[in-house]
């Protein structure tokens, strides 16, 4: 299937919403179904950046608001030619947070602005579909490992679900809403009849690129 290109599919969502979940289950129900599928995750906590992301997160480390905004997107960065490869190769690329994970988490923060966490994204790879698994944060609470990471908390939480909202206005977009308060397998369902729609669609256009 020469010139047959690979979608990029995005599951975001609040913490503990069920992306990383869905996120596998998605790549083997595509590769059961005989698609080219393979997972990544946002950060990529294996390179130095990620490193350094990750003791963010774990809270073994400060980092400067400003300052570890940009280190988020230089880690998506890093990752923009395997995934323009992958892409070209006809694989789909199933990612576990992206850019507006990025965005939502530091707007919801104190003086910072939609606009300028947008800027050192513009130009990534566009998604193809980016599915919204929704979950009221006080649900997400209640679901096993909240409280671990740095912003697993309930306040903040309902602060970024409301940038989310805003980034989802975005008609550029194929944002998806998928109710994440369902069982996992009817989540699963409507993900992967989703998942299917974009992945025909993607084959024979042009990858776009983020916010131009």
């Amino acid at each position: 299937m020469a010139g047959w290109r690979g979608a990029l599919i995005v599951l975001e969502g609040v913490d503990r919403a069920g992306k990383s979940t869905q996120s596998r289950k998605l790549v083997a129900a595509l590769c059961a179904a005989g698609h080219r599928a393979e997972l990544l995750r946002f950060p990529e906590r294996s390179t130095e950046t990620g490193k350094i992301l990750s003791s963010y997160l774990e809270k073994k480390r400060e980092v400067e608001d400003h300052s570890v905004h940009l280190l988020f997107s230089a880690n998506r960065w890093e990752q923009v030619p395997l995934i323009r490869d992958k892409l070209d190769q006809g694989i789909t690329l199933v990612v576990d947070r992206y850019a507006f994970s990025g965005v939502a988490f530091t707007a919801a923060k104190e003086n910072f602005s939609l606009d300028w966490c947008k800027q050192p994204d513009v130009g990534l790879p566009r998604p193809d579909l980016v599915l919204f698994l929704h979950l009221q944060p006080a649900d997400a609470a209640q679901r096993g490992g909240f409280g671990r990471e740095r912003y697993d908390d309930e306040a903040f939480q309902e602060r970024v679900l409301g940038c989310f909202q805003q980034l989802m206005q975005d008609p550029s977009l194929d944002w998806k809403m998928v109710d994440a308060s369902r069982s996992i397998e009817d989540v699963h369902r409507e993900i992967c009849t989703l998942s299917e729609d974009a992945i025909r669609g993607a084959a024979h256009k042009p990858l776009g690129q983020l916010w131009m």
